[in-house]
């Protein structure tokens, strides 16, 4: 069973995936921003690459919506949005970073997880597409005249993520039995290490923790003072808001902002008291930026208690998290966090996981304290200790 899974190399997993769409590492973060809004994917690939000499391309990073809002957040930025979204876009890309990394079809599907549990959240992987001698010079052509492009030296490539990977083990789960029936926490894939905000607390004091989850692929909890899970601040959440939640993370508190991002748009009296605080803070450059007319301003500057959500409107009325609303549909109430328990089964977790796209589930109490988050790569590392237990009893 083992040397059947092992078989196949990472160009089995890609079958059927889009072209990236990429950036060249010289563009500025407004190029950036302009490709990901005219485009569908959550990010684009960001290359170092000369179409005109015989140099090989190399992705050198990728970019999303997220760290363009976080970038924006900045202490230096938030007066002069516009010339921020001038800076070069290699400012968003982490030194040294191991998160893109280059491998070739062949490559093993273990030697792919080996990869994602060091710390890469893409494997870039080449189209293998033949194309004539003529073909391939229209194709250079255009790829080096089109922003977004999708060729480089006449090569396409496509994203493998920790999302692939789980769903090809959730699409042999049998082979695994009985792992898929055993609980999270007997397994020990619950990381008790996790980001997380208070509900009453400057929504701006959560910016380093966005970036960090950005990085980690899990999101921010938001808590109430006992610790119980109230929603979160997820990079998932805030891509779909656009860059203009920028505004809002630097004016809001963490309650203002869970209720700005959770429904289908941001309540009108919540843009308002972004407006005013932006207009009390002399933050003029975001106003216009943003084109958010200064003229519409109304008197008041906060929320009453009523007007705010309830720091335990996500669970029922015993105290207990809303187990029926926290399966809902991200696009129903994109703040609530996606739950499960202890005693939850791995294969749960991972159907809950991919249904809801995100790479993460939070793991909580009957009184909604949080556990604990379980993530894509402490279900990997289970999947790989499993291979190569079998492996080894295949051998013996």
């Amino acid at each position: 069973m083992a040397a059947h899974l092992l078989a196949h190399e990472v160009a089995d997993l890609c079958l059927g995936k889009p072209p990236l769409r990429s950036l060249a590492v010289s563009a500025t973060i407004g190029e950036a921003l302009a490709s990901l809004k005219s485009c569908e994917e959550n990010c684009i690939s960001v290359w170092d690459c000369d179409h005109f000499k015989n140099v090989d391309c190399i992705c050198v990073g990728k970019i999303c919506m997220v760290d363009i809002i976080c970038f924006l957040c900045k202490k230096e930025n938030v007066n002069s949005p516009s010339l921020a979204l001038k800076s070069p876009v290699t400012a968003l890309l982490p030194k040294d970073s191991v998160l893109v990394r280059h491998v070739q079809p062949s490559t093993s599907l273990l030697e792919a997880i080996d990869l994602i549990l060091q710390g890469a959240q893409n494997l870039v992987v080449p189209i293998e597409t033949r194309f004539s001698g003529s073909s391939r010079r229209k194709l250079l052509q255009k790829s080096s005249s089109t922003r977004g492009c999708t060729l480089h030296n006449g090569r396409e490539f496509c994203w493998l993520t920790q999302e692939d990977v789980i769903r090809y083990f959730l699409s042999s789960i049998g082979l695994f039995s009985p792992l898929p029936t055993a609980s999270i926490d007997a397994l020990g894939i619950i990381s008790t290490e996790f980001l997380s905000i208070g509900y009453h607390s400057s929504a701006s004091l959560a910016t380093e923790a966005i970036s960090r989850s950005l990085v980690d692929q899990t999101s921010v909890a938001i808590v109430d003072e006992d610790g119980a899970l109230i929603g979160e601040i997820s990079p998932f959440t805030l891509a779909c808001c656009g860059e203009t939640v920028a505004a809002a993370i630097t004016t809001l508190t963490t309650g203002e902002l869970l209720a700005y991002i959770d429904c289908g748009g941001p309540p009108e009296d919540i843009v308002r008291v972004v407006k005013v605080r932006l207009k009390e803070r002399n933050l003029e450059g975001m106003l216009e930026e943003f084109e958010i007319d200064p003229s519409d301003i109304s008197s008041t500057s906060s929320l009453s208690d009523e007007e705010l959500p309830s720091p335990t409107s996500s669970r029922s009325s015993g105290g207990r998290y809303n187990k029926s609303s926290s399966y809902s549909a991200r696009m129903v109430r994109r703040a609530e966090a996606i739950v499960c328990y202890p005693g939850s089964s791995l294969v749960a977790v991972m159907v809950q996981a991919i249904a809801h796209r995100v790479n993460y589930v939070w793991v909580i109490q009957e009184d909604c304290s949080v556990v604990g988050i379980v993530t894509f790569a402490n279900m990997l590392q289970v999947f790989r200790d499993q291979l190569e237990s079998m492996m080894l009893g295949h051998f013996d």
